[in-house]
């Protein structure tokens, strides 16, 4: 099962990222997660909200550079090394890791990445019963 992200390209340079989360909080979108990774002219940022289809339309429609893109996310219990168990599973069945980050979310840990080859990876998770997240999981109320 995957997710939406919304990836956002962001030139490098001050208020750029700002603006965003401004067009973000005026669309009464909830950020559950960002993480950014940048180069020397643009960022790429990463976000995991509540409603991502309103997110992209709203910044669309801004003339922002986003893309809504499908991503694996799992909850993992909040101890170490589960987070290095649930990904080896993965790793172990040969489908590579292009990208991962994380985060807290209802007392377990969330893990977010790409891999590549997204069919092979819902089966893993399926057949090791790992715990995905869904979409309406990132709901408020």
């Amino acid at each position: 099962m995957t997710i939406k992200q919304v990836s956002i390209f962001i030139e490098n340079k001050g208020g750029s990222l700002i603006k965003v989360l401004d067009m973000l909080s005026k669309a009464d979108v909830q950020i559950v997660a960002l993480t950014i990774a940048d180069t020397i002219g643009y960022g790429i940022c990463r976000i995991i909200c509540d409603d991502p289809s309103r997110a992209y339309l709203k910044l669309k429609e801004e003339g922002i550079n986003v893309q809504l893109t499908d991503v694996n996310a799992i909850y993992v219990e909040d101890k170490s090394g589960e987070a290095a168990r649930a990904l080896k599973i993965i790793s172990d069945a040969g489908v590579g890791i292009n990208y991962m980050y994380s985060f807290p979310l209802k007392d377990k840990g969330v893990i977010v990445f790409r891999t590549s080859d997204s069919v092979k990876t819902n089966e893993i998770i399926s057949l090791n019963k790992l715990n995905s997240v869904m979409e309406g999981d990132f709901k408020k109320g």
